[in-house]
C-alpha cells in the first residue's frame, strides 16, 4: 500500500495491559449467530440449573458486554461451556441472549458440537462422533456427522417433548382472540398460524412478527400459568413462534420464532421444532420415526421427527431428534477498555 499507513504494524500490534480480554469462537447454524465463549469464568453450582440461577444473578453484566452492542447485537445468542454435573456428559452448557439465560437451545447444541470437535475440544474420529451435553433442561445426546474429518451435520436427540394444550385463544390488545397450541421442546412456545393474525413468514414481514410476538407473548403470560412438571426454573414462555408454508413445495412448513426480548431466531429453533413434532403427534400428523423439514425466516431448514413416545408428568410427550448445520466464522479476542463508556453494552430493538 502506498503512503504512509502501514498495515503490518497493526497486525503485530499487542493489546495494552489496561484491556481485559476475551476469547470467543463464533458460529451460526443456520443463520443463527452463536458465540461460544472460551474465558468464561468458573460457575459454582450443585446442578446445571443452580449454575444458570448463578449466572443469572452474578453474571449478567458479562452476558451484556457479550450479547448486546457494541460487540454483538439485539439478535446476538452465545454460551458458557461450564463444568458438567451429569456423570454422563462431556460438558455442561449455559445459553445466553439478549434477555438473559436460555433453558435449551436447538441451534446452539448443533453449533457448539461443531465447536467442541473441529476445534481440538474434545477428540474428532471416526464417521461418527457421539457427545453428550448437560443442559439445563436435561441430557441432550449429540451426533456429529463427519465427511473427510469435517463435522458436516449435527443431530441431537433431545428432551421429552410435549403438548401443554391445542387451540387455546387468547385476548390480545389490539389484535383481538388469537388461537395458539401451547407445547415445550426444552423451552414452552405458543404457536400461531401466521396468516390467522395477517402476517407471513418471511423477511418482508420482520417489523410485524416482532410487534406482535411480544404483544402474544405478554398476552399468554398474562393470561395463563406456564407449568414445567419437574422445575420452576423452566416455568416460563420463552417465545411465540408462527408457522406457515414453506417456500420449497418438498419441505413441510416454515417456523418465524420471536423470543426472549423480541429477538428473531435465523434458523428453524430447535426446540421449536421439537415442541412441533410433539403437536404434531398428538394431532396424529406425524407417524414415529417421520422425518419432516421445517425452514427458518432466512429458508434455512431443520430436519425433526419423533423418535419414541414417553411420559413427562402428566403430560404425553415424544422424544425428538433434530439434524441441521452449523458453520464456523469467526475466532475474535474482543477487548474491555475500563474507560470504554460503553463497556457493559447497550440494547436497541
Amino acid at each position: 500500500m502506498s503512503g504512509r499507513l502501514r498495515i503490518a504494524a497493526a497486525r503485530d500490534w499487542q493489546p495494552s495491559a489496561r484491556y481485559q480480554r476475551i476469547r470467543t469462537i463464533d458460529a451460526h447454524t443456520g443463520g443463527e449467530p452463536f458465540r461460544v465463549v472460551l474465558d468464561a469464568p468458573a460457575i459454582p453450582g450443585e446442578d446445571i440449573l443452580a449454575k444458570r440461577r448463578f449466572a443469572q444473578t452474578r453474571l449478567d453484566e458479562l452476558r451484556r458486554l457479550l450479547m448486546w452492542e457494541p460487540r454483538g447485537h439485539a439478535d446476538m445468542y452465545g454460551c458458557f461451556l461450564v463444568e458438567p454435573n451429569d456423570a454422563e456428559a462431556d460438558f455442561g452448557i449455559l445459553f445466553l441472549h439478549n434477555e438473559g439465560f436460555s433453558t435449551m437451545c436447538g441451534h446452539g447444541i448443533i453449533a457448539a458440537t461443531k465447536v467442541v470437535l473441529e476445534t481440538g475440544m474434545l477428540p474428532l474420529a471416526g464417521d461418527a462422533a457421539p457427545v453428550t451435553i448437560d443442559a439445563p433442561a436435561g441430557r441432550v445426546y449429540a451426533t456429529a456427522h463427519l465427511v473427510d474429518g469435517v463435522v458436516d451435520e449435527v443431530s441431537f436427540r433431545n428432551v421429552p417433548s410435549f403438548v401443554s394444550e391445542l387451540d387455546a385463544t387468547v385476548e390480545v390488545p389490539g389484535l383481538g382472540t388469537v388461537r395458539y397450541d401451547l407445547a415445550f421442546g426444552g423451552a414452552f412456545y405458543a404457536f400461531v398460524d401466521a396468516a390467522s393474525v395477517g402476517i407471513g413468514c418471511g423477511p418482508a414481514h420482520l417489523g410485524q412478527q416482532v410487534a406482535l410476538g411480544r404483544a402474544i407473548k405478554q398476552a399468554v403470560t398474562a393470561a395463563r400459568p406456564i407449568e414445567h412438571p419437574a422445575s420452576t426454573d423452566l416455568s416460563f414462555l420463552y417465545g411465540v413462534i408462527f408457522t406457515g408454508p414453506a417456500s420449497d413445495p418438498a419441505h413441510h412448513s416454515r417456523n418465524v420464532c420471536v423470543f426472549a426480548d423480541g429477538e428473531v431466531d435465523r434458523c428453524p429453533t430447535g426446540t421449536g421444532v421439537s415442541a412441533r413434532a410433539a403437536i404434531h403427534h398428538a394431532r396424529s400428523e406425524l407417524a414415529l420415526g417421520d422425518w419432516i423439514t421445517i425452514e427458518s425466516i432466512t429458508g434455512s431448514r431443520f430436519a425433526v421427527r419423533a423418535l419414541e413416545t414417553t411420559s413427562f408428568g402428566p403430560h404425553a410427550a415424544v422424544i425428538p431428534e433434530v439434524r441441521g448445520q452449523a458453520w464456523i466464522c469467526g475466532r475474535n479476542e474482543l477487548l474491555l477498555d475500563p474507560a470504554d463508556a460503553f463497556l457493559t453494552g447497550f440494547f436497541l430493538r
